[in-house]
């Protein structure tokens, strides 16, 4: 554990400080150009590329050393950083450079991600599986909790280039890190043991895994579909809120609320979750249903800051205890691409989310429930409210009972219940 416990400080100093940039840049876009999709996009490029790439990145990490992998990754974001700081240090910065940049940073985390969580599987011990990814879930948190608080300080003191250069020495300390400490050795990592096989067919294998097993077939769909939904009240809960009340309660709505993800992490990084780890995804997958439900309810700022609580809380449980499942029962040899496929295919949902959310509230659900909208004298607008934001409120609503009914019908299929029964535990 301590050889993880120091990677994971470097990795989590690295978090911080690309938050601080997405931070900055997105204040500076918005700024620049007082463009909403152009600010947008920023979110498109940060996490479409990263997607797209793993299952490539996942066959090579388990190729190839898995540590020079994560160090070269770092060392390329590390790179992006720097030139975004260069171009505005002489004044040359565009909004395409932002996108590119972030595009590169993209691909690098989509080599870096699976990698790095295919190599807690040969740094810790079995029985610690639960804890570790609490950890990583704890990191995240950090990173989303305190560096949009920090940008907005530090943006006032040292301006866009001295968060800029932060970040790029964060990178520099994730990549100390890595050239300090030696990963075991897996029977794929090893360069003598390189398959003769294509790229093309290596991936093959690890979509190949996932499929001949049904009850993982059944947790990635589940995955996949409720993701897409989730997406949808992630971009939409800041337009809703704004809807009813101005930016200082957004603001500590968004924070204290997000708090939840902080003290979700670290209760998962102590106590390892259930034991019966498909039990801790589906229970805690209802409890994130409720918490969208009870969100879009009333435009209340009460509810709706207790109610992300219970959200964001819910969402390290969900992440970490689907890790384990799958390191414990994925092979080593295999588990860079069959992580980095089942990344591909659940996370997916997100970016599809993003560019529907915004025709979907504006043109679909916000005018049913405006002064004069088809639902505006109805059951429904007098239970949840009429006016701006009430018809986002309305998706929030039955998104959270799609979640819920999604969730227990997927429990009912008895390869996903009995996952961790029926398929061997990894040597």
């Amino acid at each position: 554990m301590l050889t993880f416990i120091f990677i994971w400080f470097g990795q989590v100093t690295s978090i911080i400080g690309s938050g601080l940039t997405g931070f900055a840049l997105g204040v500076w876009v918005y700024q620049t150009t007082g463009s909403t999709t152009q600010f947008s996009l920023i979110y498109l490029f940060t996490e479409l590329p990263a997607v797209l790439v793993a299952p490539v990145s996942g066959a090579i990490a388990d190729r190839w050393n898995r540590r020079w992998i994560m160090i070269l990754a770092d060392t390329g974001s590390g790179i992006s950083t720097l030139t975004i700081a260069l171009l505005l240090w002489f004044g040359k910065l565009e909004i395409w450079h932002i996108y590119l940049a972030m595009a590169f940073s993209s691909i690098c985390k989509g080599f870096q991600d699976p990698t790095y969580r295919a190599s807690l599987t040969l740094l810790v011990p079995k029985k610690h599986f639960g804890r570790a990814n609490g950890m990583i879930q704890l990191g995240e948190a950090t990173g989303k909790l305190f560096s949009p608080v920090l940008a907005g300080i530090l943006l006032g003191i040292v301006q866009l280039q001295g968060i800029i250069l932060i970040d790029f020495v964060s990178f520099g300390i994730a990549i100390l890190t890595l050239l300090f400490v030696r990963f075991p050795k897996h029977r794929q990592n090893c360069r003598q043991a390189i398959k003769d096989s294509p790229l093309w067919q290596e991936i093959r294998d690890g979509l190949n895994f996932i499929l001949e097993r049904s009850g993982l077939v059944g947790i990635l769909i589940f995955f996949a579909v409720t993701n897409f939904t989730i997406g949808l009240a992630q971009v939409l809960i800041t337009p809703m809120i704004l809807g009813f009340t101005n930016t200082e309660v957004l603001g500590a709505i968004l924070s204290i609320g997000g708090s939840g993800y902080l003290f979700g992490a670290i209760l998962m990084s102590t106590w390892g979750g259930p034991k019966q780890k498909v039990r801790g995804i589906f229970g805690f997958e209802i409890l994130l249903g409720l918490a969208i439900l009870l969100i879009g309810l009333r435009p209340s700022p009460t509810l709706i800051t207790l109610a992300a609580f219970l959200g964001f809380f819910s969402t390290p449980m969900i992440v970490a205890c689907a890790g384990a499942i799958r390191q414990v029962k994925v092979p080593l040899e295999l588990q860079g691409r069959v992580f980095a496929i089942w990344g591909t295919i659940a996370w997916l949902s997100f970016p599809s989310a993003y560019i529907t959310a915004g025709p979907l509230a504006d043109y679909v659900f916000q005018p049913l429930l405006l002064e004069g909208g088809i639902l505006s004298d109805s059951i429904v607008g007098s239970l949840i409210g009429v006016g701006e934001g009430r018809g986002i409120g309305l998706l929030f609503i039955l998104v959270g009972i799609f979640v819920i009914i999604a969730t227990i019908i997927a429990y009912q299929y008895p390869r996903i219940r009995f996952v961790e029964d029926e398929l061997p535990d990894i040597k």
